[in-house]
């Protein structure tokens, strides 16, 4: 089980970059760990590539659809107090904006406190950083 960031799900939906080896880690391992609010982040994403893109529409709908489809399979961090608590305490150590502190939050909490415990997938390289400062074992950038 490994807790993913908003932008390394992406490739698992959309070919970019990071895609092959996104779609690596998902078939060694595809019990995935989300923050409750990365939804929200996926489906801007989306919307963001179909508002710059609009003859890709069609596509992004069929990615739409079948993100939230696997929303279903994947384990949500709910606890939104605690995750904001663990948050705070992130953002005075690293150069962070807010989601991705909550993101940091969030597998804290999913790791039980020890981070060492849990695979923080991100292409993020900042998170990473952070996440790996925390002492989480980080996959991706």
């Amino acid at each position: 089980m490994r807790f993913w960031d908003t932008s390394a799900i992406i490739p698992l939906f959309i070919a970019e970059q990071g895609s092959v080896r996104a779609k690596t880690w998902y078939r060694e391992d595809p019990e995935i760990i989300v923050w409750t609010l990365t939804r929200v982040e996926l489906l801007s994403a989306v919307a963001r590539r179909r508002r710059e893109k609009p003859a890709s529409a069609r596509r992004l709908a069929t990615v739409r659809r079948d993100l939230l489809r696997a929303w279903e399979r994947w384990s949500e961090v709910t606890a939104i107090e605690i995750v904001r608590r663990h948050a705070e305490r992130v953002v005075e150590r690293y150069p962070l904006r807010a989601a991705d502190a909550l993101q940091i939050g969030a597998a804290i909490l999913a790791a039980e406190d020890d981070p060492a415990g849990l695979e923080f997938v991100t292409f993020d390289e900042n998170l990473g950083n952070a996440a790996g400062r925390e002492g989480f074992r980080v996959l991706g950038p």
